[in-house]
């Protein structure tokens, strides 16, 4: 990973056009290619970014990142860099799941018609090399179909699922790839972003999976 702090404006140049004025700024220059622009505030959300796969082009004070397949252009004006390293991360071990969202991840694999008629299941934590993907399998019409399971479904959720498909993509033997969001709960943001991206969100009920009957039974 590369950091970069610098004193830079930012303009993004694609389907939408969006300006950052002149200002300090963390870039981050990720293994996997992505480019975020951070400010010191906002907690984990980038100001702007660029998912792989893109490239970084420097020339001068002038970087531009350009997307491999939509041609969008992130173009960072650069007055001053206070910062420039680079360190080397390896390879994540993934996210340690709590005991809800491990066993929800052994349950659905065992009943992953809970997701549709036809579904099978190809493998539990399919390596990837940002991590772990929970689920692969294929529906009825032998598509691939990653799953990312939460005990609670958020933004960071969906986020994490884009970037397995980014990745899952690129293999010619498992394109195209789908994603669905499954969790016990998923929050409104959660939903509207996974249908932004085109993932399909899926509420789990842990008990009935588990083959208990519901206390207070409902018909829908």
């Amino acid at each position: 990973m590369r950091l970069v702090i610098a004193r830079c404006s930012v303009d993004y140049i694609g389907r939408l056009t969006a300006h950052l004025p002149m200002a300090p700024r963390l870039i981050l220059i990720k293994a996997d290619g992505s480019v975020s622009i951070h400010a010191d505030d906002r907690a984990f959300k980038p100001l702007n970014w660029m998912n792989p796969p893109c490239k970084l082009k420097e020339d001068g004070e002038t970087w531009t990142v350009t997307h491999g397949k939509s041609g969008e252009k992130l173009v960072l004006t650069m007055a001053e860099v206070l910062h420039d390293s680079s360190h080397e991360l390896g390879v994540d071990p993934g996210l340690i799941k709590d005991g809800v969202e491990a066993h929800l991840q052994e349950l659905l694999a065992e009943h992953i018609t809970t997701l549709g008629p036809g579904y099978s299941l190809i493998r539990r934590e399919y390596m990837t090399a940002i991590g772990p993907v929970d689920i692969l399998c294929r529906d009825a019409l032998g598509a691939t179909v990653a799953v990312e399971i939460k005990r609670r479904g958020e933004i960071d959720g969906v986020e994490q699922l884009t970037r397995y498909l980014d990745l899952l993509n690129r293999d010619p033997l498992l394109t195209p790839v789908r994603g669905v969001f499954a969790a016990q709960e998923i929050k409104p943001q959660a939903r509207v972003l996974a249908a932004d991206r085109g993932i399909h969100c899926v509420t789990l009920d842990y008990d009935t999976l588990r083959g208990i009957e519901p206390e207070n039974p409902t018909l829908f």
